[in-house]
């Protein structure tokens, strides 16, 4: 008779409290991220002084900020495939070396079209990295805690890009845009040796394979993590959920129809105004009279701003209006973008509308999830949010693409005028929205 344990790893883990082992695997995910942030925005707090180099309008930096979000939105298609296939580990190993390099490479480029494939290539690295990231950090923290402990990978994106601003205005007159390229170069590789010495594997990935050397892994993993050793010979499995899976067609049947085209009205603008803003802020306030050294500075303020609403807003939106809330964001954004349009040179109301930015047109990515709570069934939010935030990515290459065309036209004035238009629309869109009753507590779906 066969009296073999059979034990589910997740229930396993959801027992525990976060052990040093589980926190120095969220911290590592937390730096990677940390670098992926500085390096999505490195091309933006450099641009400047790119133009200057090789004498160029500002309109020329649109297709190099541009090939970057591209290349993180094909990584993020294709690198969770890849993950499925190899091995979560693996996967973060190949996409730091792929950004790494790439970022290395760009300090050495010749012209801008050496620098665009660069950025192109680096966009594939960071985008698959991601979402990668989150589901690893997320399968070794306990469910209770899974909403907090993406939150705090994800604060790693505009973290680093804060640094990196950091870097970029104290450093840039010293080390030139070449030197902020190798160190965005240099840190994820000397991450990924760390990465191949530290980081585990996913727990999921290897009970998938059926093998006896996974099921050994697995045994050493989890004895790190569990108070109580499981039966030595114990099998351990990953149950899956009987969900039906949801079609792209039955978001515009049975009465959703108007929800997905406002739900992804609001994505689409929202990620224009966000990408646009963050992408061309520096060479905007270069442009307005800022000194180029200070310039770096509004990327700062303004990662700094919203970091520091993302931490309460993830454990305040369960229990909020989320309709509402971002009613008043979007009023608070379209507030802002008109301000800077007639705040000039009165550099201290610029920035205090820059930090302000950081909610107002910032702190919607941190809410818009909750909205496919509040809109569809349970087994159509994570092909819901999977779309919306597809629409979301295509905005944020359109705001690249577009920041400099205003730019040029208008001036920084012009460009800030611009930028209130998407957030009108979805404004708009969100009054439009008609949610159902959410019940206090109700998780979004975990996908980005």
């Amino acid at each position: 008779m066969n009296t073999q344990a059979t034990l589910a790893i997740p229930t396993l883990i959801d027992r525990e409290r976060l052990g040093g082992f589980q926190w120095r695997i969220l911290v590592l995910c937390f730096v990677i991220a940390l670098f992926d942030g500085f390096d999505t925005q490195a091309i933006a707090f450099t641009g400047p002084a790119i133009l200057a180099a090789f004498q160029l309008p500002a309109g020329s930096l649109a297709p190099i900020l541009t090939a970057g979000i591209v290349g993180m939105t094909i990584g993020a298609m294709t690198m969770g495939m890849v993950g499925d296939r190899i091995g979560r580990r693996p996967t973060i190993m190949l996409c730091l070396l792929i950004f790494g390099v790439s970022t290395l490479a760009t300090a050495w480029s010749k012209d801008t079209n050496h620098i665009l494939v660069l950025r192109f290539l680096a966009g594939l690295g960071m985008g698959g990295c991601t979402p990668v990231l989150l589901a690893l950090a997320a399968e070794y923290g306990p469910a209770r805690l899974r909403g907090a402990i993406m939150t705090g990978v994800l604060l790693g994106l505009p973290a680093g890009a804060m640094i990196g601003g950091l870097l970029a205005a104290r450093m840039l007159p010293v080390i030139g845009w070449e030197g902020i390229f190798i160190v965005g170069g240099v840190a994820p590789l000397v991450t990924l040796a760390i990465v191949a010495l530290v980081l585990p594997e996913s727990l999921h990935f290897r009970a998938t394979r059926g093998d006896a050397d996974g099921q050994r892994y697995i045994a050493r993993m989890l004895a790190k993590i569990v108070s109580t050793p499981p039966p030595g010979d114990a099998r351990y499995t990953v149950p899956e959920t009987a969900v039906a899976r949801a079609s792209l067609r039955a978001l515009f049947s049975e009465g959703n129809a108007g929800k997905t085209i406002a739900i992804w009205s609001i994505y689409l603008l929202n990620w224009v105004a966000w990408f646009m803003l963050l992408s061309w802020l520096p060479t905007v306030l270069k442009a307005a009279g800022l000194p180029a050294q200070d310039a770096p500075m509004g990327t700062v303020i303004v990662n700094a701003v919203f970091i520091l609403c993302a931490i309460p807003l993830s454990f305040m939106l369960p229990r909020l209006n989320t309709r509402k809330l971002l009613t008043v964001m979007f009023a608070i954004g379209i507030a802002v973008a008109l301000g800077l349009g007639f705040a000039g040179q009165n550099w201290a109301l610029v920035y205090v509308l820059i930090g302000v930015a950081g909610f107002g047109i910032g702190g919607q990515q941190i809410a818009l999830n909750y909205l496919i709570a509040g809109a569809y069934p349970t087994a159509l939010r994570a092909t819901a949010t999977g779309w919306s935030i597809g629409m979301g990515r295509m905005g944020a290459i359109l705001g690249s693409a577009i920041g400099g065309t205003f730019l040029a036209a208008g001036g920084p004035q012009g460009f800030f005028m611009a930028l209130a238009v998407p957030l009108i629309g979805a404004g708009i869109a969100v009054l439009c929205l008609k949610l159902n009753h959410v019940t206090p507590g109700t998780a979004p779906s975990a996908a980005h």
